[in-house]
């Protein structure tokens, strides 16, 4: 058996998430689905770097799979998208060693959020950024967005569905970028909870909006309570950006 990695990047708009779910259309489904078909109806399962929700996009997305076929590493790129939807893009593809692992032996991830803060909604933008069109002090939110980067249990920055005990996750780098018509948001981390970025975003926005102090993430992340931080910012602006492992730049 051969192991396969892939880097792929998806538009999830009409996708009820990433993973597999009864009856609905997810990426994971779909890939299954095209694997299946040059697996000559062998069901071939994949696993992924992690999870993303309904309306969340991905550019850098990694999976991995094991295969008794002689395809050339570069062709599996080819072969895949020739079966998939446009809203599917496998962007690269290479044989890894079996003890590869997509979720585990993951190193850090980037996610990244957009705002898209034009007077006006654009009918282009509209699945892709989430329209916030108030004033924002991104300053302010660029100090309390220092204050979360660390190593910190970050149960107050996580929803009540967090199946795992351990809330501990080291983020790298936080950046905000404010061009004409966007507010950018760049989340670098070891791992990161479900919906994390989302509340972390959505706490940061009311930063710069002066319902909170930047200060005031010290004392949210010693709460360790969901109820105290902000609202959870709209899956249609998250972005899974990359992937990284071990000798990745």
């Amino acid at each position: 058996m051969q192991r396969v990695k892939c880097i792929v990047s998806y538009d999830g708009t009409l996708f009820s998430g990433y993973q597999v779910q009864p009856s609905k259309r997810t990426v994971q489904l779909e890939l299954e689905k095209a694997l299946k078909q040059i697996h000559k109806g062998t069901d071939v399962r994949i696993t992924a770097s992690g999870r993303t929700d309904a309306g969340v996009h991905a550019l850098g997305q990694v999976f991995h799979f094991d295969t008794p076929l002689t395809i050339a590493e570069n062709r599996w790129t080819i072969a895949l998208n020739s079966l998939l939807n446009k809203e599917i893009v496998v962007l690269h593809s290479e044989f890894v060693p079996q003890d590869f692992h997509a979720r585990y032996s993951v190193q850090k991830k980037e996610y990244r959020y957009k705002l898209n803060i034009s007077p006006f909604p654009s009918p282009f933008t509209r699945n892709y950024a989430y329209h916030f069109p108030f004033p924002l002090n991104v300053a302010e939110m660029q100090k309390a967005a220092d204050l979360l980067t660390g190593t910190f249990d970050f149960s107050s920055f996580c929803s009540a569905k967090t199946e795992v005990n351990d809330k501990v996750r080291s983020i790298y780098k936080i950046s905000i970028k404010k061009t004409e018509d966007e507010v950018c948001f760049s989340f670098v981390g070891n791992g990161f909870l479900y919906n994390m970025v989302r509340i972390m975003t959505g706490t940061l926005i009311e930063v710069g909006q002066g319902k909170r102090r930047a200060d005031d993430m010290v004392r949210l992340l010693a709460l360790k309570d969901r109820q105290v931080t902000g609202k959870t910012a709209p899956a249609h602006g998250l972005y899974l950006w990359k992937v990284w492992y071990t000798n990745d730049n």
